[in-house]
């Protein structure tokens, strides 16, 4: 079959579900993933013939049931770099991307600084500052086992040593050692935003990562700031990735703490969506 069919019968059968141009895209990942081409390759060869039928058929099948094609793959890409994924990780996100941008503009590029990343799932965040920041000592820590195995895969994939910490960070009194910038994106999503979540995200990434309750959405960034403003060094800073909705109140919790200078930014789409505080 011609590719360029593939392409017409994606973009058809996708766009009730994604809009045009994500179907475009997710069609172009699996041109690359299943024949090793690019958009390049099908504008100059549109004669192109798929030597994968059936898994070009799986695989959209498993499109139209809103499975994460990061998720059909194992893959995702994070600021230039590949990371494993699975049902156990969230699928690294753009708006997260800008978090690490924010960071790596904040700190000393050239000298060594101790970094934590707190709920790190995959460690897409904290292993590409382990890569950009070469002279870092970065330290993962997450509840979930599984996360962690993933996040150890993706450290040795890309060649870095970090160090891994599981442990439920509700539970913790006290951090083991002092830090120069601690960064966080633990649950944030209310009960009562379920209804604007997608089937692609709701049914497949782990629900423990992503919601916490309409009584107390912001229990995760109480603790991690009450222990960050104790094991921060005197000028560290705390990054959060945070809830569109509840920037103001991500602010006055952080001011009530004792952390100065916190600065609210939005991201690209202008939804508040992270802060940086200094101690």
């Amino acid at each position: 079959m011609l590719i360029k069919l593939l392409q017409d019968q994606f973009v058809t059968e996708l766009t009730p579900i994604y809009d045009e141009l994500e179907a475009q895209q997710l069609f172009l990942f699996c041109l690359e993933e299943l024949e090793e081409k690019t958009r390049i390759d099908l504008v100059m060869h549109p004669d192109l013939v798929t030597v994968n039928p059936e898994k070009w058929a799986h695989t959209l099948e498993e499109l139209r049931n809103q499975k994460p094609i990061q998720h059909i793959f194992g893959k995702a890409y994070f600021y230039g770099y590949t990371f494993q994924v699975n049902e156990h990780t969230l699928i690294p996100r753009p708006e997260t991307e800008e978090l690490v941008e924010w960071i790596l503009a904040s700190v000393p590029a050239d000298q060594p600084i101790r970094i934590l990343d707190i709920g790190t799932g995959s460690g897409c965040i904290g292993l590409t500052l382990a890569k950009e920041l070469p002279q870092s000592q970065v330290t993962l820590l997450d509840i979930a086992a599984e996360a962690l195995q993933v996040a150890q895969q993706n450290a040795t994939n890309l060649g870095v040593q970090v160090n891994f910490i599981q442990q439920d960070i509700l539970a913790l009194s006290q951090l083991a050692t002092t830090f120069d910038v601690i960064v966080s994106n633990p649950p944030y999503i209310r009960q009562l935003e379920k209804v604007e979540i997608k089937k692609n995200v709701m049914d497949y990434e782990p629900h423990t990562a992503l919601f916490v309750t309409d009584q107390d959405p912001l229990i995760f960034y109480r603790k991690i700031a009450a222990l960050a403003f104790d094991n921060l060094q005197t000028g560290g800073q705390l990054f959060y990735e945070i809830n569109q909705y509840l920037g103001q109140e991500m602010v006055e919790l952080l001011t009530s703490i004792g952390f100065k200078n916190t600065e609210l930014r939005r991201d690209l789409l202008q939804n508040d969506r992270m802060t940086k505080s200094v101690v």
